[in-house]
């Protein structure tokens, strides 16, 4: 199964942190190969949670509909609440606060009684916009309000952060709103006005803190609120991102991982096997050890070493080939580049592979493939322009090149240039009529098309599809992969189980599979064991598994296990295959400890499974 197309490994670019988007099915939702639906999607899947932006804060609901689309899955019910920028009369309700049942002294209710006038004389100044004075009627209510009186001071605070607000003075705005918290700690108009202070501060852990207590208290139903939460999470993950991802150490990703990155190629020279004249014969003994090189040749080498999947020595051998300027110069550099790309050092990939393209006398399809893995990074660094640029000199320079066409109508599908992909996928299947993996995806973008449009009859002629493609090519996991998504879609939940149950007999080593079988569980059953138990049967078989953590990790939030979902986190966060990726992760974990942070100062949580 091609798990990891270079294309797929944008997807988090298509669908946000978090996502992932894209064509690559059951393998493809962990960076760079993540495909299938987007990974909110995947996480609704898990019984339906409603998701934050990057998918950070969740709320179990096991009634929503499972088949949102877009933007409707993060805030489709959500309420358009105010901007919340007048000021009021109350606070929210505490407990045990506000005015005695019994009357109080003479000398009590007149303080409160002038407070009171004065906060109302305040009110008016402020809203002709005469800021100064209602900030001096708020000082004077503050000072004349009895101090047992939480509910009421709570609010001449608040309304006076609400004018220095207006001011811009957002060390005022911040301080008051402290107070007024500390009066009332369920106080929402204070928790996000100071949220957003927090925000023109650059404090974005107390933002995040403040606008996730202001989620859980009112239920996710607010979008300002909760537009605030993704704006700042993904913030945050960018800049931990960039710094953890500038000195990350090198990881190679799984035998798995790698196989299934090379075998969405078909026209690359680099990636098939060694010929012949390459090898001797004499040198396989009884126990089956490899052949060895006939040439004193770095590069014909490294291709040896792949054949072992002996990886990581691939990249020190091709040094050898490009620096003794050898007969196989031009392919070193493109392998080199290739596992430069896989370890996740772009920056080291790309001279390589511009050196490739610019060597007019290398084979032509070296040259397209370098295209196509340049166009690739380009567009999991979110520059399409670029990406589509180099996509299409592949075209024009190799016309009959079936992998410019399959890598390239993935792109499409991120673009969400539906009909442009279908057109790229014909072209491949044209050169190259076996590919089942063109056609399966075919399929899936037809689907996609259908179900975000919510034509019914254009969703049977996919599934339809997807029927032909699995009976004309029976060996393609892809297929069955790509058509249970589709299926779980449809809450046809038991024959998704079933092409699952054929993806995994043919492709027994394919975490990912393990992982959407186990979310399959969640949505279809309910059934949490089993679902963790398929999901930790993926990290069993693929310890670099990121997707499996990060799946784990969300679950986890979902029980109330902040502790064991930020440990799940972090450990996808060493495993992230691209910069963007690891933002996506970070938004993740930052996600979870804001809840942690919350629940121990206000005792808030959300529900849990």
């Amino acid at each position: 199964m091609a798990a990891s197309k270079p294309v797929e490994a944008a997807v988090v670019a298509a669908s946000g942190p978090g996502s992932g988007s894209g064509v690559g099915g059951s393998s493809a939702t962990s960076g760079p190969g993540t495909g299938g639906l987007p990974r909110w999607q995947l996480a609704l899947a898990v019984g339906a949670p409603l998701l934050l932006g990057a998918g950070a804060l969740y709320l179990w609901s096991r009634q929503r509909r499972r088949r949102d689309t877009g933007a409707r899955g993060d805030s489709g019910g959500l309420k358009r609440n105010s901007e919340r920028k007048t000021p009021e009369g109350r606070a929210s309700p505490a407990p045990g606060s506000g005015h005695p049942d019994g009357p109080g002294t003479h000398l009590e209710m007149n303080s409160l009684d002038r407070a009171q006038a004065a906060k109302n004389k305040g009110n008016k100044y402020f809203k002709a916009g005469k800021y100064e004075q209602a900030i001096q009627c708020y000082t004077e209510a503050i000072s004349l309000c009895p101090t047992e009186k939480n509910v009421d001071l709570s609010t001449f605070y608040q309304n006076r952060a609400a004018a220095f607000e207006q001011l811009q003075k957002w060390k005022e705005v911040a301080q008051d709103c402290t107070k007024a918290v500390e009066l009332n700690p369920k106080y929402v108009k204070a928790l996000f006005r100071r949220a957003k202070a927090h925000e023109k501060l650059d404090n974005k852990k107390e933002c995040l803190e403040d606008v996730t207590a202001v989620c859980i208290l009112e239920g996710f139903q607010n979008q300002q609120s909760m537009l605030l939460a993704d704006k700042v999470l993904k913030l945050l993950g960018k800049e931990k991102a960039k710094e953890k991802y500038k000195n990350r150490e090198p990881l190679m990703p799984s035998p798995q991982f790698i196989k299934s990155y090379f075998s969405s190629f078909t026209d690359d020279i680099i990636s098939q096997p060694m010929l012949k004249g390459e090898k001797s014969d004499e040198d396989k003994d009884k126990e089956g050890e490899a052949l060895e090189v006939k040439e004193n040749s770095g590069y014909l080498k490294a291709k040896q070493y792949m054949e072992e999947e002996n990886y990581d020595k691939i990249i020190s051998e091709c040094s050898k080939e490009i620096d003794a300027q050898g007969k196989y110069t031009a392919e070193a550099l493109l392998l080199r580049a290739t596992f430069c790309l896989l370890i996740g050092n772009a920056n080291a990939a790309k001279p390589d592979l511009d050196k490739v393209i610019s060597l007019q006398e290398a084979n032509v399809k070296l040259r397209a493939n370098a295209l196509i893995k340049r166009g690739s990074m380009y567009m999991q660094q979110q520059q399409p322009l670029l990406s589509t640029q180099d996509f299409n000199m592949a075209a024009d320079i190799d016309p009959q090149n079936a992998d410019v066409y399959h890598h390239r109508g993935q792109l499409k599908i991120l673009l969400d240039q539906v009909e442009e992909a279908v057109a790229d996928f014909d072209e491949c299947i044209r050169l190259r009529p076996e590919s089942a993996l063109a056609q399966a995806q075919k399929c899936f973008a037809l689907y996609r098309q259908a179900y975000t449009g919510n034509n019914s009859s254009q969703i049977q002629a996919a599934m339809k599809g997807f029927e032909e493609v699995i009976k004309k090519f029976p060996k393609c996991a892809e297929g069955y992969a790509l058509y249970a998504q589709a299926l779980t879609d449809q809450q046809q939940f038991g024959k998704a189980d079933e092409m699952y149950d054929k993806c995994i007999n043919l492709e027994p080593d394919n975490a990912t599979t393990y992982v959407h079988k186990g979310l399959l569980q969640l949505q279809w059953k309910q059934d949490l064991d089993k679902g963790l138990e398929l999901i930790s049967k993926a990290i069993e078989i693929d310890n670099k598994c990121d997707f499996a953590y990060e799946t784990m990790g969300t679950i986890e939030v979902q029980r109330g296990n902040m502790e064991k979902a930020i440990d799940m986190f972090n450990k996808a966060i060493n495993l992230a295959k691209s910069e963007m990726e690891m933002a996506h992760l970070y938004s993740l974990c930052d996600a979870a400890h804001a809840q942690t942070e919350v629940a121990k100062k206000y005792g808030l949580k959300p529900p849990t499974l």
